[in-house]
């Protein structure tokens, strides 16, 4: 989806239209799971974050800017969601649990092999730009590093990708 039909939609979500809002979560809650996986690296917080970023979304899209960029609009509420989430809860996902899901068997998906190659930020990059379509000095902007950072984490995340689904 466009950056702009996702702005038009909380523009229209803002003004009450209800049918705006389900297709605003229709269009955008794939690339929403998959970014909010990479904080939470569990499936159930990760579906309960996405329901209750798309309630901020709904309570505060009176606060959205009409020019601006909705999906990066979305995925700050996102990451702030998230950030607070683990904070509160004041723990990560450990290592072991991770290991443990990778040891269950779903070693197919990509997702999976992001999880067990990738750091957090090199998903987040991945996501960002493969799911979302956000070019890499956007993505620059985004996470707040430069874009010579952000290149070079990409490719690298890229080969490793490569390499892992190739062993699977």
């Amino acid at each position: 989806m466009q950056k702009r039909e996702v702005g038009k939609l909380i523009v229209m979500v803002s003004n009450g239209d209800n049918n705006a809002f389900q297709d605003l979560y229709l269009q955008t809650k794939r690339g929403l799971f998959a970014f909010l996986y990479t904080y939470f690296h569990n499936r159930e917080q990760t579906e309960d974050a996405v329901h209750n970023v798309y309630l901020k979304i709904k309570i505060n899209a009176g606060a959205f800017k009409e020019d601006t960029n909705g999906v990066a609009w979305i995925l700050q509420i996102a990451k702030n969601y998230a950030l607070n989430e683990l904070k509160k809860s004041e723990r990560t996902t450990p290592i072991e649990e991770w290991h443990k899901s990778i040891d269950n068997g779903d070693r197919g998906s990509v997702t999976d092999a992001m999880e067990r190659v990738l750091s957090e930020e090199e998903q987040r990059i991945v996501t960002l730009h493969v799911l979302w379509g956000y070019k890499h000095r956007e993505i620059a902007s985004l996470i707040g590093k430069p874009l010579g950072t952000i290149t070079s984490q990409y490719k690298r995340a890229m080969e490793k990708l490569r390499k892992a689904l190739k062993e699977d």
